[in-house]
């Protein structure tokens, strides 16, 4: 079964993590798929679909750029026939500083690649979803933007911005046959977040990794993918406007200190 079959996709950030998961996967899937991203490994993700067999075709943009966000929407439209939907998945990690120590441009940085890119792929895949009645919109949010000590401040803001674009866009589309919804992953191990895992194993604490969520450990990024290619599909028809945890159970909780001793969990 293949229930992406005919769709047409662009999905940002596809060079690695969840965007490269969910680019393959929509791939395998049977979408045609424009990967973007700033880095070299989009080229690489292009190749990986189609060796698979899949269809797909890489551009190096910065989505932060609305000049370059409005050509690879127009590309997947002229190389494609039109486009189905977007998935706004590129991010960055935010400053890491306390916030005593944050700059202007340390915040500009973060929201203009966060949130203001997803603005701009909404703004300029809108029309051309509008026109023809039907279409999904796709958002990388964060549990950072749902509760507190998941991020940092500038990130963690950045994330909640997200979700309230999603659900205010969900009611500026209505009635256009055009869903908009959010993604909110958990601690996923990608390139973001890296580092963090390699400290862990370096410290041999990587069994720790994932501990206050109720599975016990990180996700993967074909777990978030997965959600994100039901999403697009039509067999979410009626899910709109909606910010979902794929988090292991984290933001299930208000918070929970996990128990210790022999039997615990059990």
């Amino acid at each position: 079964m293949q229930p992406l079959k005919h769709k047409r996709l662009v999905i940002t950030g596809a060079a690695s993590g969840i965007g490269k998961a969910t680019s393959l996967l929509a791939a395998a899937e049977g979408a045609s798929v424009v990967a973007v991203d700033i880095a070299e490994g989009v080229l690489n993700t292009v190749h990986e679909i189609k060796a698979a067999g899949g269809n797909a075709i890489a551009i190096h943009a910065d989505t932060s750029d609305e000049t370059a966000v409005a050509a690879f929407v127009e590309r997947c439209v002229e190389e494609f026939g039109g486009i189905d939907g977007i998935y706004a998945n590129a991010g960055v990690g935010g400053s890491r500083k306390h916030f005593s120590e944050m700059t202007a441009e340390d915040w500009h940085q973060t929201l203009s690649i966060n949130t203001v890119g997803v603005f701009l792929a909404i703004k300029h895949a809108v029309p051309h979803l509008t026109r023809q009645g039907s279409g999904a919109i796709l958002c990388t949010a964060s549990v950072a933007g749902l509760r507190a000590n998941a991020g940092g401040v500038d990130y963690s803001a950045s994330k909640a911005a997200v979700i309230s674009i999603v659900q205010t866009m969900a009611y500026q589309l209505y009635g256009t046959g055009v869903r908009i919804n959010a993604i909110c992953p958990g601690l996923i191990e990608t390139g973001m977040t890296r580092p963090a895992f390699e400290r862990a194993r370096e410290r041999g604490t990587e069994d720790r990794i994932g501990q206050i969520n109720p599975t016990r450990r990180a996700g993967q990024p074909i777990e978030i993918a997965q959600m994100a290619c039901f999403l697009l599909s039509d067999r979410a028809s009626y899910v709109n406007g909606q910010a979902i945890p794929v988090d292991g159970g984290l933001s299930a909780s208000l918070p929970w200190v996990f128990p210790k001793g022999p039997g615990a969990g059990a």
